[in-house]
């Protein structure tokens, strides 16, 4: 949804999103979401500097979390005895000071045109990266049609070496899964034809558009093999295309040589999905890329509270959140420390409250609480765990992932990740039906959420999850609420201690996951996949 933001409205969401309403300002946090708060205080407060990956601030968060899981009287399940296990990773950043991005126009009266990195143009970097693109631009819409390798392309009898521009959109009336296997379908064939660089222009009508500016451009990778996610296939002569990202405001200046084609009209049709025109643009692109990489580790935080029956003590109920965020970045009106609170560090303080709550009263099966490095580099500490896990991994019968979650508005609806996908689902509903809250299924697939938290690396594993979105009604304020918070808040500095916490719903929502993680470690029956499920053993056998 796009917000209008007329002088009047905007003032109007200013007031309600960014100030509490009068019924939040009046609510004041029971006992228990009064200690999750402080915990998210401890994590997420400015001495704790954005717990970036690899970082010393990352390595004091991880010991504060591991003090905790002790004095809650949690057992190490790290390496060798300790709560941590530590992810070997190589880090690339792209080095602001010898990388540009120009413009050239092939009308000489034109003057070439210099992008701001990080805050019109961002670019992904490779490790011990030194290259130069010089080369025409050819705009394919969405990516495609693209040309036959005998074909005579608007002039063109190759795309060698181009840089492909395209609108980061599918064409209208596609499912998500038709629209997903159109972008890899794209992907494909832009390296088939052997582009030097691929630059997506932002699509601001997206269901959650791209921020700006990027805090950094940066790349993390595992280091050792046979890690969850596999490497891309090498490409079959080359480097793969270049990836660059350019914001729709600064998108226009790559048209501003061709009043044939004005970027206007592409862009009102791209937000839509229209048919998109293909041709040679009447610009190039100088891109000079530096990069520098250094080897980095950091720790999944990893403990086990052992369950109190021995027939089911030797399973395990994952319980997961990440605990990095972005640390010091591009600054945002005027603030350049990334804090997360909400991403993630408020969930990580909901997992250390619940095994202080529970560690007197065990359940049956034990509790293996994850707390994960990485995420927000690619999945990279989840990744890491399920390749190597500290327990048998055939013994995790589920994860219930916590990431996601934003407590700024009453808790009455739950969006849930992989609701159909096992018999979780229906555990789910039923003790959600004890808190009055309505359990609905992901209605925006095209977010992909579902791939994009830790959870998807257990399903890698066979392991059945849940994940939570505090849902909404179409049209209502809350959704004008939770839009205003991703456009203004998400993977920036504004995520940090002063969001207006709905404080009733946040305490609603951890008793809600704390009865829920009770209700499936105590079932004596074992979680698993439905058979319609894309992820079930049956699906995967008939394939």
């Amino acid at each position: 949804m796009r917000v209008p933001t007329t002088p009047c409205l905007f003032v109007a969401l200013a007031l309600s999103v960014f100030l509490p309403s009068s019924a939040i300002a009046r609510q004041k946090p029971d006992a228990a979401t009064a200690a999750w708060w402080a915990q998210t205080t401890a994590l997420s407060n400015d001495s704790m500097e954005g717990r970036d990956t690899g970082t010393a601030a990352y390595e004091r968060a991880a010991k504060y979390v591991a003090a905790q899981f002790t004095s809650a009287g949690l057992k190490p399940a790290g390496d060798n005895g300790t709560f941590f296990q530590s992810v070997p990773m190589n880090q690339t950043d792209l080095d602001l000071t010898r990388s540009s991005v120009e413009i050239k126009y092939f009308d000489p009266t034109q003057k070439p045109v210099s992008l701001k990195l990080l805050h019109e143009v961002t670019i992904a970097p490779r490790q011990k990266q030194a290259s130069d693109i010089v080369s025409r631009m050819v705009f394919l819409g969405y990516g495609q049609p693209l040309p036959g390798p005998d074909e005579i392309f608007d002039g063109l009898k190759s795309l060698q070496g181009a840089v492909a521009v395209i609108f980061n959109n599918t064409p209208a009336g596609l499912s998500p899964q038709e629209a997903a296997a159109f972008i890899a379908h794209r992907n494909r064939a832009l390296l088939a034809d052997g582009v030097a660089a691929i630059l997506s222009i932002d699509n601001p009508a997206a269901t959650e558009p791209s921020h700006w500016p990027v805090a950094y451009a940066r790349s993390v990778v595992i280091q050792a093999p046979g890690t969850f996610p596999p490497p891309p296939p090498p490409a079959p002569a080359s480097q793969p295309p270049q990836q660059l990202r350019i914001s729709a405001e600064a998108a226009a200046k790559l048209f501003a040589g061709d009043p044939a084609h004005p970027f206007a009209d592409i862009l009102r049709d791209g937000e839509k999905g229209l048919p998109l025109p293909s041709f040679a643009m009447h610009a190039g692109l100088n891109i000079t890329i530096r990069s520098t990489s250094k080897d980095i580790s950091s720790p999944n935080i990893l403990a086990i509270l052992p369950g109190s029956d021995p027939k089911l003590a030797s399973e395990y109920v994952a319980l997961s959140a990440h605990l990095d965020g972005y640390g010091y970045g591009t600054p945002v009106l005027g603030d350049a420390l990334y804090n997360g609170a909400l991403d993630d560090a408020a969930y990580v303080a909901t997992l250390i409250e619940l095994a202080k709550q529970l560690h007197s009263k065990a359940p049956a099966r034990s509790l293996l609480f994850c707390i994960f490095t990485g995420e927000e580099k690619g999945l990279l500490g989840s990744a890491w765990f399920t390749a190597h896990p500290t327990v048998p991994a055939e013994n995790i019968v589920a994860d219930l992932n916590l990431d996601q979650l934003r407590p700024i508005f009453p808790l009455n609806i739950l969006t849930t990740e992989g609701l159909t996908d096992s018999t979780l689902g229906e555990t789910v509903r039923t003790v959600a039906s004890q808190f009055s809250i309505e359990i609905r299924p992901d209605l925006e697939p095209e977010r992909n959420l579902f791939r994009r938290a830790d959870n998807y690396n257990f399903v890698r594993i066979g392991v059945p999850i849940v994940g939570f979105i505090f849902g909404y009604d179409k049209g209502s304020p809350e959704e004008v609420i939770y839009r205003d918070w991703y456009a203004r808040r998400y993977h920036k500095p504004q995520d940090d201690l002063n969001t207006p916490i709905d404080w009733a719903a946040a305490g609603k929502f951890n008793r809600f996951y704390a009865t829920l993680t009770l209700a499936i470690a105590n079932d004596p029956a074992r979680p698993h996949w439905l058979d319609s499920s894309p992820y079930s053993p049956h699906q995967h056998k008939t394939q």
